[in-house]
């Protein structure tokens, strides 16, 4: 079975109307192409080709008259948001929504009494903080830290928990 392989134009030097340098012509483009990949040279490639379609008599009158204003007032009302800034916002990491919910959490101490008396169903102040020892030291406990234990019935100055491997235990569920 014979490969099909289309055949290659020949490569061709044609010379900017802008620059004047010589250059490779895309192939893709050869009898068309008549400046080179400069940005000074594809702003006078823009302007000469909008030249071009303005001087053509069906085009010559598209942007004056109060006909082609009302044209321009409709597609404004069509298209209110055209001129706005078109970029998706930047994607954030994980790590970064963590931290924004982190910075809540800790704002808002109400928010955590809130959230623990909804998932538990405790309304006293006692039992939340109760509850909130409890939660604490199951993480530490996952993080792999010794669970802190207050230094007298005083919660309000607990020691500090020292990091260490905490033994694997079997949860009673």
């Amino acid at each position: 079975m014979a490969c099909f392989m289309p055949t290659m134009k020949p490569a061709t030097m044609i010379q900017c109307l802008h620059c004047h340098e010589e250059l490779l012509a895309d192939c893709r483009n050869l009898g068309r192409q008549r400046f080179c990949h400069k940005p000074d040279c594809r702003r006078a490639s823009k302007a000469s080709s909008q030249r071009q379609w303005r001087s053509r008599p069906e085009n010559r009158d598209y942007f004056r008259g109060s006909d082609q204003c009302e044209r321009v007032r409709r597609w404004r009302k069509a298209n209110p948001d055209y001129w706005r800034s078109k970029r998706p916002p930047p994607a954030c990491a994980l790590q970064d929504s963590s931290v924004a919910l982190q910075e809540i959490c800790f704002a808002q101490p109400a928010l955590i009494i809130g959230l623990i008396a909804l998932v538990t169903g405790l309304a006293l102040q006692d039992d939340i903080a109760a509850c909130t020892r409890s939660l604490l030291n199951r993480g530490r406990e996952i993080l792999r830290m010794v669970p802190w234990r207050p230094s007298s019935r005083n919660d309000e100055n607990p020691s500090h928990s020292v990091p260490g491997p905490v033994t694997a235990r079997a949860s009673s569920g």
